[in-house]
């Protein structure tokens, strides 16, 4: 433990990076759980896939409706206090998860859970710019998504072995008391940064060394003769900004328009394998939901292993000079997880398939710390919760559409493209999951170049 800290740069960075991280885990841990007990879920209510794809989207869609708002609401109030409350709603909201009595119940109870989501996206994107040097953003995110990650990968095993040895309803109350916890070391342990960057955690030892890559990018800028678009310049405060012309603002930069797609269509696929990954394996290769649990909990690692890989590449090679390293990086990471997640679906064979899938996640999740951290970079300060907010929005969409499509297309395949065989209710059936993670790997993974 002692070595992590030092790694991580000291103490308090320690404890903010770890209070961050568990903020993300705790929202990708329930939408890994519902992925998780989904066969659960389909045997004991009756539901299709269509219907354990509507679960997901349903706490997507609240997000996404809560997001923008929720994001100007954090640029002009104090955010840790914001995301503590939200965090407690949170845990509240999965009792009721577990105590739900029929589907519509869980349903509804879902869509409360949407609360967190809306919450998280905007208020730790401000607070990882406050908190931390912009040089080492993607380093940081990278430390951060790990913990988001971890989270999903304990939704799958915990949330898959509690389901099996007990029920699924067991499986969402485990994550109720741990999100309590979290609250309260968010309230006391996270600091309330100045905004703009006053109050930085920046490690004593490696001040100087952040003092220099910061010349040694200054002189690469200046050499290749980067200046400011007149037309992007934001002349008014920040700061003093209504919600719609901050939106505006937003959308009108280019690279973050780009930005904000890539990142949608990268969540698109991502909360489908979420959802649908341990009933996945469960069909593809005929094992049992406890092994099909541990077996996506170990590519989980490759996961984690991505998130933090990714985001150190990509800020030393913007150390090194080359400035458009956070696109090139997510780009090619992109492109290599369409490589390698193909054979992985094709094969029927579980030793052959899984150590393609366990580098196509690392590839997939090793693009999403650079991207993160450009986001920072090209809008100003003061609007990033708004900017934020308008992102998670659009992911949040991709996310609220993705179980739905999934499932959708997964029960069309199987029932040869019979759609009133698809709405019939309470067959409890599989569908084709191998087919439509096929038909999705490619406009999932895809990131447009910038300009």
């Amino acid at each position: 433990m002692r070595r992590l800290t030092t790694a991580v740069g000291g103490p308090r960075r320690a404890w903010a990076v770890l209070l961050l991280a568990s903020a993300l885990a705790i929202s990708d841990a329930d939408l890994a759980t519902v992925g998780a007990v989904a066969g659960e879920l389909e045997r004991h209510l009756r539901i299709s896939d269509v219907q354990v794809g509507v679960l997901a989207t349903a706490t997507a869609v609240v997000g996404a409706i809560a997001t923008i708002p929720i994001g100007s609401l954090s640029d002009r109030v104090p955010r840790v206090p914001l995301l503590s409350v939200s965090v407690l709603l949170w845990a509240a909201a999965m009792v009721v998860s577990a105590l739900s009595t029929s589907y519509r119940m869980l349903l509804i109870s879902r869509m409360a859970l949407g609360v967190v989501t809306a919450t998280s996206g905007p208020t730790l994107a401000s607070l990882t710019g406050d908190l931390f040097e912009p040089r080492e953003r993607a380093t940081v995110y990278g430390w951060i998504e790990a913990g988001e990650m971890a989270g999903a990968a304990f939704g799958l095993v915990a949330g898959g072995a509690i389901a099996g040895l007990l029920s699924w309803r067991a499986s969402f109350l485990v994550l109720a008391a741990p999100a309590v916890l979290l609250a309260l070391g968010l309230w006391r342990k996270l600091p309330e940064p100045a905004r703009g960057g006053a109050d930085r955690l920046v490690a004593e030892p490696r001040a100087m060394e952040i003092s220099d890559r910061s010349d040694r990018i200054a002189e690469a800028v200046r050499r290749r003769g980067i200046r400011p678009d007149p037309d992007l310049v934001l002349e008014d405060d920040p700061a003093g900004m209504s919600l719609p012309a901050a939106v505006r603002y937003v959308l009108s930069i280019p690279t973050n328009r780009v930005l904000i797609v890539a990142s949608a269509l990268g969540y698109f696929f991502f909360t489908g394998v979420q959802t649908f990954a341990v009933v996945l394996v469960e069909q593809r290769f005929h094992v049992g939901q406890t092994v099909a649990s541990g077996l996506i909990g170990l590519v989980a690692i490759g996961a984690v292993l991505g998130v933090i890989a990714g985001g150190r590449l990509a800020d030393r090679r913007i150390a090194g000079g080359h400035l458009s390293a956070r696109i090139s990086v997510a780009v090619g990471c992109y492109v290599l997880a369409i490589a390698l997640l193909t054979p992985a679906l094709l094969t029927s064979s579980l030793p052959l398939a899984l150590p393609f899938f366990f580098l196509g996640t690392a590839a997939v999740t090793a693009a999403n710390p650079p991207l993160d951290a450009a986001r920072l970079d090209v809008v100003p300060d003061h609007i990033w919760g708004r900017a934020e907010g308008v992102r998670t929005f659009m992911r949040e969409a991709a996310t609220a559409v993705a179980p739905l499509a999934f499932g959708l297309v997964s029960d069309l395949l199987a029932n040869h493209g019979h759609l009133g065989a698809v709405l019939s209710t309470g067959t409890g059936a599989h569908g084709d999951l191998s087919g439509a993670f096929l038909i999705a790997r490619g406009r999932g993974l895809s990131c447009p170049r910038p300009r």
